[in-house]
């Protein structure tokens, strides 16, 4: 597969502003190991080949575990998974999922993330989502294939 076209460096300025964001990201209090669930749940979700790679390489990079990695697609029904963690990855969904809920985010996910992360680290938790969002949409967008190897 190739990529229909390089967006990235046809569009330097926008790819910039996303890396600024994941610097933001990358420092804030969110957890290490969580901010990349939440990214290989949301690449799960919008079918990113590309940042699916990216993301578990950079968690098996940072320790995760495979058994962990493995179970994020069924993180309901897999024991290796914190109610914090569990609370990241329905909102995660949740908000892949907003044309699907005619209410967008539930009450009771948004209740239940809230009650895990103070506002600082939700509002973190939440541009994390968006942010990922964005790479999954124009990575299927223009096709970008995953390395090889």
């Amino acid at each position: 597969m190739q990529a229909r076209t390089n967006f990235y460096k046809n569009s330097p300025k926008a790819y910039e502003a996303l890396l600024a964001i994941e610097k933001f990201l990358n420092s804030s209090a969110l957890p290490k190991p969580l901010l990349e669930l939440v990214k290989i749940r949301s690449s799960q979700i919008n079918g990113c080949g590309f940042c699916l790679d990216m993301h578990n390489r950079d968690a098996k990079k940072a320790g995760e575990r495979d058994e962990r990695l493995w179970g994020v697609a069924a993180w309901r029904e897999s024991p290796y998974f914190s109610d914090q963690e569990r609370a990241a990855l329905a909102l995660t969904e949740a908000m892949c999922r907003i044309a699907d809920n005619p209410n967008g985010v539930p009450d009771d996910v948004w209740n239940d993330a809230a009650g895990h992360f103070d506002e600082e680290t939700l509002s973190v938790l939440i541009m994390a989502v968006a942010q990922i969002n964005t790479w999954n949409r124009i990575n299927v967008t223009v096709r970008q294939p995953a390395p090889l190897g």
